[in-house]
């Protein structure tokens, strides 16, 4: 069994003994240190918490659990049932409420689930305040409400609508000329409530012929979840032999976009990003940001608009932090994640489908025609395993003093910035190893980048 204590939250495999893997204890435990967390930092005095859930097995008793415990700390609780990571943002906003927690593992297999944990803003807290929640919860710092101060359960079942009714609300989303282009669209939703507001979504865009595949939110995952090309030949096949124009396919709770080429190729997840970034700069050019580990293709769009690029440490809750700084009008990860302040700042796959969608309607262009206009790059994932002893900080300053002549950022891990590719170190923070990521114009050079640096890494770790 798997239990991982993090600053966004608390994920584990489900079962098992109290601290070994995700038990109704520790979702006990944990639930009630966020709500004293909130109650002493909220400045909305709202008392509410929004709770939601994706399709996974395990999911109606774990928000069982929180919506109690909740409830039980003497918050009320707004629980909007089955809905995806943005839809969950909007609705704590909406509400106006002091926070939410959305019960999802994310791309992570079906044994695993997760609470997510979201401020007021409808957004991740950031490092200190996870680290606060993690102190409480480890001091037993929470104390339960006595019988007059009990919350209550309010079911709300309205916000899946509500989010297609903002998305469709975009300024740049044009519902008429995706009809018009009468697109047939292929939707690979994992068995997970992206099979019910996805197809719902493209149905209000005005997209008439829809191939649903594992589009039942039953949580029985069809393939491992996660939207990498080894777990897609299904929708690959389907695309190959001519049925679609275009295949969408999002994670369990939505947050991610990955797109199928009409020949069955990937569009890469990278390039979701960089395809609506430059949609979006077209039309309101604007700062852009994505976090380190993703593709350089941004930087070469935004600044083929005139545009300025920044980049910023690995995780959502730093790329929304530099976005703000620098007033961007778009931004993200590489994994798909999508976050346009217009509808809220947070990676949202709907917003994405709608944007692509426009922009793919507008060009003109098939899929792979409009991939071949942006800077072709291939990223390289790795990883080196180290025994528990190595001091991994050590070895990344050195790696930082090897390349100095070099362009080094330092604010999360090592990126080195070569003049055709760079790589990106960062270690874990459950486990002994470093991620080490790589880009190059092909996979090849990507390839052969990474095997010289994890050389370097080996023979310091020896």
């Amino acid at each position: 069994m798997t239990l991982i204590k993090s600053i966004s939250g608390i994920r584990g495999t489900i079962g098992g003994l109290p601290g070994e893997g995700l038990s109704p204890v520790d979702i006990v435990k944990f639930t009630a240190a966020y709500a004293t967390f909130i109650r002493k930092t909220s400045p909305n005095g709202s008392n509410v918490i929004v709770v939601g859930r994706d399709a996974r097995v395990s999911g109606p008793m774990v928000s069982s659990v929180v919506v109690a415990t909740l409830c039980a700390m003497g918050f009320d609780v707004v629980n909007i049932g089955l809905a995806s990571t943005p839809t969950t943002e909007i609705a704590v906003v909406a509400e106006k409420a002091d926070g939410g927690i959305i019960i999802t593992a994310s791309h992570n297999p079906a044994q695993w689930n997760a609470l997510k944990l979201l401020n007021g803003n409808g957004e991740f807290l950031n490092d200190a305040e996870g680290k606060e929640v993690l102190r409480i919860a480890e001091d037993g710092g929470y104390s339960f409400a006595e019988v007059g101060g009990l919350g209550n359960e309010y079911v709300n079942n309205t916000y899946n609508r509500r989010h297609i009714e903002q998305v469709l609300a975009l300024p740049l989303v044009d519902c008429e000329a995706i009809a018009k282009a009468d697109f047939t669209v292929a939707v690979d939703a994992v068995n997970s409530v992206g099979g019910v507001v996805i197809p719902q979504l493209l149905r209000a865009l005005g997209v008439k012929n829809i191939v649903e595949l594992n589009c039942e939110p039953t949580g029985r995952f069809a393939h491992t979840p996660e939207p990498i090309p080894e777990n897609l030949t299904q929708i690959s096949d389907l695309m190959r032999s001519g049925k679609a124009d275009v295949g969408f396919v999002v994670d369990p709770d939505v947050d991610r976009l990955a797109i199928v080429m009409e020949n069955g190729e990937m569009f890469v997840e990278e390039y979701t990003l960089v395809a609506v970034a430059d949609y979006v700069l077209s039309n309101t050019p604007g700062a852009t940001v994505s976090n380190l580990s993703s593709s350089r293709a941004l930087r070469d769009v935004t600044e083929r608009h005139g545009c300025s690029y920044s980049a910023s440490a690995v995780g959502e809750v730093n790329v929304t932090t530099e976005m703000k700084r620098t007033g961007a009008v778009i931004g993200g990860e590489g994994n798909g994640g999508v976050i346009y302040p217009e509808a809220h700042y947070g990676r949202d796959a709907l917003v994405g489908v709608a944007l692509f969608l426009t922009l793919l309607a507008k060009s003109g262009k098939k899929v792979s025609e409009l991939k071949a206009t942006y800077p072709a790059y291939a990223i390289a994932k790795n990883k080196i395993e180290l025994t528990p002893g190595i001091d991994v900080d050590a070895i990344l300053q050195e790696v930082k003093k090897m390349y100095s002549a070099e362009k080094v950022t330092d604010i999360d891990g090592v990126k080195i910035d070569f003049a055709d590719s760079w790589v990106h170190l960062r270690k874990s923070n459950t486990e002994p190893i470093i991620r080490i990521y790589s880009e190059a114009h092909t996979m090849e050079q990507a390839d052969a980048l990474a095997d010289k640096i994890k050389a370097v890494v080996q023979k310091m770790a020896k």
